[in-house]
């Protein structure tokens, strides 16, 4: 069995998005703070997770506390993007596979959660071929 995260932590801390593949259910849902409707699926949720990385992967990034269960945690972080203090929770459940099969990012103050739709947008216009 996976241990999802150890898997996750080792993705954030390396930016590297290759191993989603490996550690995200077929049938993923994902919440995002800023799109309304749930995403499902390994496909979307690797694109917006991917997306994530490269937004608030910078060398401020850290994770600041962990509330772990069985199958499930709760990760708050903080980094800073363009000047603006962002502060946010990462709730992730898996299986009895290992395989994540819901992912929730919560993030506070507004001006933060504008900041990073903003550049989600960006990279997700990349991800998908729009200019």
């Amino acid at each position: 069995m996976m241990k999802p995260l150890e898997s996750w932590h080792s993705i954030v801390r390396n930016r590297n998005a290759s191993g989603l593949n490996d550690l995200l259910a077929d049938d993923v849902v994902f919440y995002s703070p800023v799109v309304h409707p749930p995403q499902i699926g390994r496909a979307i949720t690797t694109m917006y997770l991917s997306a994530a990385i490269h937004v608030f992967g910078n060398e401020s990034f850290r994770y600041v506390r962990e509330v772990i269960g069985e199958s499930d945690a709760v990760l708050e972080f903080e980094s800073e993007i363009d000047g603006i203090i962002v502060n946010g929770v990462d709730m992730i459940k898996w299986n009895a596979d290992g395989k994540i099969t819901e992912f929730k990012v919560m993030v506070r103050p507004l001006k933060a959660i504008n900041v990073i739709r903003e550049k989600m947008g960006e990279m997700l216009k990349k991800a998908s071929g729009q200019q």
